[in-house]
């Protein structure tokens, strides 16, 4: 797939990095708008029995499938977990024809809609309604715990494997600069205007201000009081590292920093109670 927002040769410059025995990421660059270099990644888990979980896929190259390979090569479940994160699921299910595709609502309409893109089956769509009782499987929910955060704009199903103890999620905290993303790629991570300005909102440096204000005034603007719910949803969860989709993987410490990016989020839940 041709782009400005992926680069043109992604087996020469993807990152496979084993992050613990169960969990491999996929590293490519990837550009918002086409020049703001934000990174990209995919998440392969495997499950306690096995079966693979393949999250926001990129593309599909000869490394990214000895990775999975690597893990046992029995993909079960892709997720695409926002209206963003899917360029790539078509060719990862034509690969894995046995795979379930999990999404948010909105985006099989929105995938019809494109001649590229149309034509797939959709076996879990998660919704507003249905987000507080869905079910994949027994064996996914063994090991995950979901969180639908519908009032996100983009709609985001974000994970938390529950035996690493890890945090996985797409467009809901970044972690800039996307220093693996782009350590192949001959770039600097922080190079461009328009980085620099992306990376003043979506670094999670402390103080993180100005994500923590992106997060507030933006991404929960629409929807203060269902996005506060999920907010308080994925602060009851154990984890202690976050892996995003953009950004450098938080190894430690992720849940003082979650607390604090969703600090008023939080405070907006509990006075809903």
């Amino acid at each position: 797939m041709t782009s400005k927002l992926v680069p043109p040769r992604p087996e020469d410059v993807m990152v496979v990095r084993k992050v613990q025995n169960d969990i491999v990421t996929l590293n490519v660059p990837f550009y918002r708008f086409g020049y703001a270099r934000i990174g990209g990644r995919c998440t392969i888990v495997r499950l306690g029995n096995g079966p693979l979980v393949v999250f926001s896929p990129v593309a599909l190259t000869p490394n990214a499938r000895e990775a999975v390979n690597s893990l046992g090569g029995n993909v079960r479940y892709i997720v695409a977990p926002d209206m963003e994160h899917h360029i790539f699921i078509t060719p990862w299910k034509q690969a894995y024809p046995n795979a379930e595709i999990i999404v948010p609502e909105g985006l099989k309409e929105k995938r019809e809609k494109n001649p590229e893109t149309r034509g797939l089956t959709y076996d879990h769509i998660f919704t507003k309604e249905n987000k507080n009782d869905y079910r994949i499987s027994h064996e996914f929910h063994a090991d995950f715990d979901v969180e639908y955060v519908n009032a996100h704009p983009s709609h985001e199903i974000v994970l938390f494997h529950k035996p690493s103890k890890t945090l996985i999620e797409a467009d809901l905290v970044f972690n800039l600069p996307a220093t693996e993303q782009f350590s192949k790629s001959g770039e600097s991570a922080t190079q461009g205007l328009l980085t620099k300005i992306f990376s003043c909102f979506q670094s999670t440096k402390p103080p993180a201000t100005g994500q923590k204000r992106f997060i507030w005034y933006v991404l929960s603007a629409s929807d203060r009081r269902g996005f506060a719910q999920s907010a308080a949803a994925i602060d009851k969860w154990d984890f202690d590292r976050i892996i995003p989709c953009h950004g450098d993987v938080i190894e430690g410490g992720g849940k003082a920093i979650f607390r604090n990016l969703f600090e008023w989020n939080l405070e907006a839940a509990k006075k809903q109670r």
